[in-house]
């Protein structure tokens, strides 16, 4: 099962490298420049958060992976193929994206027609879509909210919503366009989740735009923008680590890192964990509520 699951719809293999950027370059003529000279390759099966300040081009950097941006200069290859006129249909199907707001990915009156909108341009047949239809619902939890109109659900659940109809198409690589910046904590928990349990899965390779410190945390690696410029490609660990590429980048150290590091500075050493909640178990391991 685990070796079917490291092989993607588009048929890239575990390692394989899906996603390569090579002198890529982005803007909106000469006199606004917005991305400078990118270059890196992504494995299949990598999660990797792109960060940096706002207006730094992060989301115009995954916009150009399957052409919804035009690239100015460079070549940029996707699952073997290299991006141009004639294989941006193949390369869309290999991409999917979820963006901010959940609103604006939303085409159907129900939840159920906008997942199978979706599938309806892939031309599958009537029982591969209800099939689809029912695997996905029930995987993101939402199989109860088929009948309702997306105006009517939480936060929450139309960020899953919007998820599940990416994932019916069955992409291997899915971007996350600060996905969790408009949700509240309990439903931002939920979507890290949902990532993390994606992850394990070994058959998507996932980028997420993000500030949130817990997501970075979570990932495997991070492209840093800054300037239009790759200022680092680290691990969450090495730029949590960096103060100038944290403040570059106008993010914070997890509060569970900085309170790891002034325990440490008065002689208590603690294993930094994953995450806030986390950081709470380990010094606080007893459960009052009960």
């Amino acid at each position: 099962m685990k070796e079917a699951h490291e092989e993607q719809a588009n048929g890239a293999k575990a390692g394989q490298v899906v996603i390569e950027l090579e002198g890529v370059s982005f803007g909106y003529g000469p006199e606004h420049p917005i991305l400078q000279d990118i270059s890196f390759t992504i494995p299949q099966g990598q999660w990797v958060s792109v960060v940096g300040p706002n207006g730094c081009g992060k989301s115009s950097l995954v916009k150009l992976f399957n052409a919804l941006l035009p690239a100015g200069a460079g070549e940029i290859t996707v699952c073997g193929m290299k991006l141009e006129e004639a294989s941006i249909g193949p390369i869309r199907q290999s991409i999917g994206m979820i963006f901010q707001n959940p609103d604006n990915q939303f085409v159907g009156a129900t939840v159920e027609e906008d997942i199978l909108f979706g599938l309806e341009g892939l031309c599958l047949s009537h029982e591969e879509m209800e099939n689809r239809l029912q695997i996905y619902s029930e995987r993101l939890g939402i199989a109860h909210l088929l009948a309702k109109h997306p105006g009517e659900l939480s936060g929450g659940q139309k960020q899953r919503v919007a998820i599940a109809s990416i994932l019916a198409m069955e992409p291997g690589i899915v971007i996350f366009d600060e996905a969790s910046s408009m949700l509240d904590e309990g439903s931002r928990d939920e979507l890290l989740s949902i990532l993390k349990g994606m992850h394990a899965e070994g058959r998507y390779t996932l980028l997420m735009i993000t500030h949130d410190a817990d997501e970075i945390l979570a990932s495997e690696r991070v492209l840093a923008l800054h300037g239009g410029s790759l200022a680092a490609d680290v691990t969450p660990a090495e730029l949590f680590r960096n103060e100038e590429l944290l403040e570059r980048c106008h993010l914070r150290a997890p509060y569970a890192w900085r309170l790891a590091g002034e325990l440490e500075e008065r002689g208590i050493q603690v294993d930094v964990p994953g995450s806030e909640k986390e950081l709470i178990e380990t010094l606080w391991p007893y459960n009052y509520s009960k």
